[in-house]
Formats: structure tokens, sequence, C-alpha cells
């Protein structure tokens, strides 16, 4: 899997076996339901046509990534959305890719070492989570 930083091009490759856990947790169909004045249902309903959740879940035994990773994540992160910086390419290894953003409304990386102490060195591991959201 690699993460592209549109802006600058800067690719980063991230492990195969993080899981994407909501998938198919979304729909693009979104609908609003209200009775009008005669008691008859309205239905208004549309097709979304961005937002979709990425969240990216590496196992306990698995998808691990080293500090440095982890800190260029979190520089990538701290990059506010706008036309010129903040999107990125995300390329699966099946070929699927999107434009996404970091998911800034939630946490949008949690990274806990795997030794389950403090690491400090660039090379030591952690467990990622990664929120996106397509764009």
């Amino acid at each position: 899997m690699q993460l592209k930083n549109l802006s600058d091009e800067v690719a980063l490759l991230l492990p195969d076996d993080l899981l994407w856990s909501d998938e198919h947790a979304w729909s693009p169909a979104v609908a609003a339901t209200s009775y009008l004045i005669t008691g008859a249902l309205l239905i208004q309903s549309a097709t979304r046509q961005a937002g979709r959740p990425i969240t990216l879940v590496g196992a306990p035994d698995m998808a691990w990534v080293t500090r440095a990773t982890v800190e260029q994540l979190r520089a990538w992160a701290a990059l506010a959305v706008s036309s010129a910086s903040g999107r990125f390419g995300m390329t699966f290894v099946d070929g699927r890719s999107f434009t996404v953003a970091f998911r800034h409304t939630e946490t949008a990386i949690e990274a806990e070492p795997v030794l389950g102490i403090p690491a400090r060195a660039d090379t030591d591991f952690y467990r990622l989570t990664l929120r996106f959201l397509e764009i």
C-alpha cells in the first residue's frame, strides 16, 4: 500500500496487511424523510459525492511500522486540507486508488509501541490505526 502526498509527490509505503475496517459500512445513498402538513410522507434522496471513511487498522501481530513512518504520518496529518495541501493519493496492493485526507474530526492517527515501552529510535515498531476521508 502506498500513500502519496499530492502536493510534493513524496510517497510513503505502508504495510499491505492493514485492514480497511469500515470498507462496507458506508453507503453513497443518503435520504431524509419528513411528513407534509397533509400527512403524506416526503422522501428526499441523493447520492453522496464524497466523504467515504477509510479506517486502516493493524492487527496486534502484523502491519507494524517504524517510528520514522509514524512521525512522517503525524507531520502529514498536521496539514490543513486545502487545494494545495492535505490531499493524498492512496493506492492499495490490488490497484484500487483513492484521493484522501486525514479525518481531523477524529483522532487521525493512533500509534502504540509494539513492545509496550516508550519507543525512541526511528527503527522501533508501532501498531497503527489511520483514519482517512475520501475526497
